[in-house]
């Protein structure tokens, strides 16, 4: 998708490592959200409301905070710095349902996808969210949905581990 938007829209490529992490937060939060809602389609025909529910748990600065914290030493040292950068950048938006702390550990989370996004590093961004979904799942049955896996290099299914 990323190559075709970027013809479509005749943009620039994007240096991830040129953007303060409050940026790399906000584009990791949709890639971070377009995935959760992917796999959740993938599993079926849901009700809406039923979807919009299980996304937002796993959307949730509380959340990212546990999946970060439980992935923390599968990430690179330069992934590790960019999650510093965001837990450590000051936000101009109130915790919303958690602590400061989860907050800032979210903004940290949502910053290293959104670094490897931009990166295009699908297969790095997808395994580390895979890993967090599986952190949850073993914290809370409820906000875990199935993992995803890349094959083929192009092809991503649902219900398949890494």
């Amino acid at each position: 998708m990323n190559e075709e938007l970027y013809k479509e829209f005749n943009l620039p490529d994007l240096e991830a490592d040129q953007y303060p992490p409050l940026d790399l937060a906000y584009i990791g939060d949709c890639a971070y959200e377009l995935v959760i809602r992917t796999c959740l389609l993938s599993e079926g025909a849901t009700a809406v409301d039923k979807l919009n529910k299980r996304a937002s748990n796993l959307a949730k600065a509380v959340t990212q905070a546990k999946m970060v914290t439980g992935i923390m030493d599968l990430l690179t040292e330069e992934e590790q710095g960019i999650y510093r950068r965001g837990r450590n950048a000051k936000s101009y938006s109130p915790a919303k349902n958690a602590t400061l702390g989860e907050y800032h550990k979210a903004t940290g989370f949502e910053a290293v996808i959104g670094w490897l996004y931009l990166r295009k590093e699908y297969a790095r961004m997808f395994e580390i969210i895979h890993k967090g979904f599986e952190v949850v799942a073993g914290n809370d049955k409820e906000e875990a949905v199935q993992p995803i896996k890349e094959q083929d290099n192009e092809k991503i299914t649902v219900g398949e581990s890494l």
